[in-house]
């Protein structure tokens, strides 16, 4: 029996600030997804930026927003807040992570057992 692998694929990176980073990690976390693997995606940092910017539909990366909604963990609320993002978020239905004094916990998904997959 094959088990699968629990993995989550942490956003840091900014758009603009480096697409094709963020390209990889979201086509990452399908890649996982599609082998059945257990997968979480979390915006941390500036990545919370990313997850505002690909969730306009006119955004060329919604598609992959789109494909990975069941898999959005969250992004970081204090994060979201400090970068000015909080709002759209919320608007466009997406968790918002607040477990460590208002910010996501990256240990939280360690002691879950996942492997943490950064970009």
């Amino acid at each position: 029996m094959n088990e699968s692998n629990k993995v989550a694929v942490v956003i840091y990176e900014p758009l603009p600030g480096n697409t094709s980073k963020v390209y990889r990690g979201l086509k990452t976390a399908l890649e996982f997804t599609a082998a059945g693997d257990d997968v979480v995606v979390v915006f941390d940092g500036s990545g919370v930026e990313t997850l505002a910017a690909i969730s306009d539909p006119a955004s060329p990366m919604h598609p992959l927003a789109t494909a990975l909604r069941d898999n959005v963990h969250g992004a970081c609320s204090f994060c979201a807040s400090s970068h000015k993002v909080k709002d759209q978020l919320v608007a466009a239905g997406w968790p918002l992570l607040a477990e460590t004094n208002g910010e996501a916990s990256i240990r939280n998904l360690v002691a879950a057992g996942r492997q943490i997959l950064s970009f």
